[in-house]
């Protein structure tokens, strides 16, 4: 996991961990920061500064997210809250911690497996993407006899599949 924390002292890791505790509206088991969504909190005198990257442009879940970690550090008594929308480098699954994977799978969601190319794939000469099927694990039995029934899932960052050992339904957070 990548995770970016700009500010140091007592009053910034005060201020991140209590943005850090604010849960994904999606999915509400996962923080932003077991996400990887949150990226930095910045502290100069009374004003908070916090950045968040979306999983995928345009995420309906950001305005949320924003308005939550605004509601969240006001209550804790930071009046002045600023938070913004940062979209470079570009989210990865890679950022999402292994707590929050945990917690994926124990919620009944695949997690992501393996870990993304972002910027490492070279299209010249003829190189690109190799598409390969991988097996999804089953987070209710284990089983790797699974097939994907949609790309899309109940979010846009899954994929709803379904265990052929067990016949329950599950989505797969995609690996991005």
């Amino acid at each position: 996991m990548v995770t970016l924390r700009q500010a140091q002292g007592p009053v910034a890791e005060d201020a991140w961990r209590i943005a850090a505790s604010v849960p994904d509206p999606e999915v509400p088991v996962l923080s932003i920061e077991d996400l990887g969504v949150l990226r930095a909190v910045e502290v100069d005198g009374d004003s908070v500064r916090v950045d968040i990257t979306p999983t995928y442009s345009g995420c309906p879940a950001m305005d949320v997210i924003r308005d939550d970690v605004i509601l969240a550090l006001t209550a804790a008594g930071y009046d002045d809250v600023e938070v913004r929308l940062v979209l470079s480098p570009a989210w990865t699954t890679d950022w999402m911690s292994d707590a929050g994977k945990r917690k994926l799978s124990e919620y009944g969601i695949a997690p992501p497996s393996g870990r993304a190319a972002v910027g490492s794939l070279s299209l010249s000469k003829g190189a690109g993407p190799i598409r390969l099927a991988l097996s999804v694990r089953c987070p209710r039995c284990g089983s790797l006899d699974t097939r994907e029934v949609s790309r899309f899932g109940s979010t846009s960052c899954k994929a709803l599949f379904e265990c052929r050992a067990c016949l329950e339904p599950f989505d797969h957070f995609k690996v991005h």
